[in-house]
C-alpha cells in the first residue's frame, strides 16, 4: 500500500509504544473542542472528513481527531510493518485519544463518537470521566448483546412484517426467498441497506425488479458489501486489520439459523480473526456515572442501532435524551454532518433538552454527507433498471 505524505493532509504526530500515532486538528485554539470519533472499525479519520472539519472550524469548534491505530496513516509501525494483533484493542485506542487531548492541551472536550465511535466514546467516559464536558452518541450501542435486539428488529419489520408499513415488502421478500429467487445468505445484508438508505419505497423497487428477474444492481450491493469487509480501500476502509478489534472485543453475534441474519455476512470472513473474548468495559453499568450532558441520536431507519437500543442509553444516563430522526438512518454525522455539528453545538451549550423538538429541521440543513450521496445514487440505479425505463 503506497504511503501517502503527512504534510499535504496536515497530520501531527504522536509518539506512542511501538508506533507513532497520527492525527488532525482544525479551528482556532481557545474554541469549544470537539474530539469526534469517527465509525468502523477500519474508518479514517484523516482524509475522509476533511470537508466536516472545515464545516466545524467554520462553526465556532477547535476540532480534533484521530487516525485509529490499525488504519492509514497510523496502520504501521516505525519499521514500516503492519502494527501486530497484541497492540489492537479498544484500551489502547482510547488510551491513544486521551494521548492526543494530552498533546493538544485539552482538558475536556466535547465527544462526538458515532456507531463504533460512539462505543469507544462511551468507554472513554467509563475509563477518563474528568476529559469529557459533553458528549453526542449517534448510531451507536452500549453492549455485544445489543446486536441481538437490532437482529430481532430487523426481522420483525422486514420480514415478519409487523409493521403496517412495511407488511407488503415484507411477504415480497418472503415470497421471493421461498421461491429461490432472493438468496437468504445475501438478504441479511442487501435488504437492511437498502431500507436504510431508501425506505420501504426504495426496498419495494428492489424487490419487484428481482421478481423479474432482474439481478444486476442487487449482485452488485451483495458484492459491494462482501467488498466493505474483504477489499482495503487504502486511507479510508481498511478492516482488513482494524477487524481484530471488532472480532476480539466488540461483536460476538453468530448465524441463529433464522432468515435474514446480517451475521451470516460477518461469519464468512470471522475464521481471519481472533475469537470473540469479551468487552473490556461494562459500559451499561459504566452509564449512570455520566455526569454530563449526552445527547443519543437516532435514525428512525437505522437498523444497526435501532431505536430501542439508543432509548436504553438515553435512560441510563443521568442527563441524556434521545434525539430522534423521523428520516434517516445510520450514522448522522457521515449523512448529515451540518446537523451533526450543530447537536455538538447544543450539547457544549448544554441546550441538549432542545433537541428533540428540533431534530427533523436540523436534517434538513444543507451539507449533506457520503451517504446522502450514495442514496441518491442508489435512487439513479433503480430509476435505471427499472421496467420501460
Amino acid at each position: 500500500m503506497k504511503r501517502i505524505g503527512d504534510r499535504r493532509y496536515g497530520v501531527r504526530r504522536l509518539s506512542r509504544p511501538g508506533f507513532d500515532l497520527a492525527y488532525v486538528r482544525a479551528g482556532r485554539r481557545g474554541a469549544t473542542p470537539l474530539l469526534v470519533i469517527p465509525g468502523g472499525p477500519g474508518l479514517a479519520s484523516v482524509l475522509p472528513y476533511r470537508r466536516l472539519r472545515r464545516m466545524a472550524a467554520a462553526g465556532g469548534f477547535d476540532i480534533i481527531m484521530v487516525e485509529h491505530r490499525g488504519v492509514g496513516f497510523s496502520r504501521r509501525d516505525r519499521d514500516g510493518v503492519d502494527l501486530p494483533w497484541p497492540a489492537l484493542t479498544i484500551t489502547a485506542a482510547v488510551e491513544d485519544l486521551v494521548a492526543v487531548l494530552d498533546a493538544c492541551e485539552v482538558e475536556r472536550a466535547v465527544v462526538y463518537g458515532t456507531s463504533y465511535g460512539g462505543y469507544l466514546a462511551q468507554v472513554l467516559g467509563a475509563t477518563h470521566p474528568g476529559r469529557v464536558a459533553a458528549m453526542v452518541l449517534d448510531s451507536t450501542y452500549a453492549s455485544v448483546t445489543d446486536f441481538d435486539i437490532c437482529r430481532d428488529h430487523l426481522r420483525r419489520l422486514l420480514w415478519d412484517g409487523a409493521d403496517p408499513g412495511t407488511a407488503g415488502v415484507a411477504a415480497t421478500l418472503r415470497r421471493l426467498v421461498a421461491s429461490g429467487s432472493v438468496a437468504p445468505e445475501e438478504a441479511g445484508a442487501v435488504v437492511p441497506l437498502v431500507y436504510e438508505i431508501g425506505g420501504v419505497p426504495l426496498l419495494s423497487k428492489l424487490l419487484a425488479a428481482m421478481a423479474k428477474g432482474r439481478r444486476r444492481l442487487w449482485n452488485r450491493l451483495a458484492a459491494l458489501i462482501t467488498a466493505e469487509l474483504t477489499r482495503v480501500r487504502p486511507y479510508s476502509m481498511e478492516f482488513d486489520l482494524a477487524g481484530v478489534i471488532y472480532f476480539r472485543e466488540a461483536y460476538a453475534q453468530r448465524p441463529d439459523g433464522r432468515p435474514l441474519d446480517p451475521a451470516v455476512a460477518y461469519a464468512g470472513i470471522a475464521g481471519r480473526y481472533p475469537a470473540f473474548a469479551g468487552e473490556p468495559v461494562d459500559v451499561p453499568a459504566a452509564l449512570p456515572g455520566f455526569t454530563w450532558p449526552v445527547a443519543v441520536l437516532s435514525g428512525a431507519r437505522d437498523l444497526r442501532s435501532v431505536r430501542s437500543v439508543a432509548e436504553r442509553i438515553g435512560d441510563l444516563v443521568p442527563d441524556g435524551v434521545v434525539v430522534p430522526f423521523d428520516r434517516l438512518a445510520h450514522s448522522i454525522l457521515d449523512s448529515h454532518p451540518a446537523a451533526a455539528l450543530a447537536v455538538a453545538k447544543a450539547v457544549a451549550r448544554g441546550d441538549h433538552h432542545l433537541l428533540p423538538a428540533q431534530a427533523n429541521g436540523l436534517a434538513e440543513r444543507r451539507g449533506g454527507g457520503r451517504a446522502r450521496l450514495a442514496a441518491a445514487a442508489l435512487h439513479v440505479s433503480l430509476a435505471v433498471t427499472s421496467p420501460g425505463r
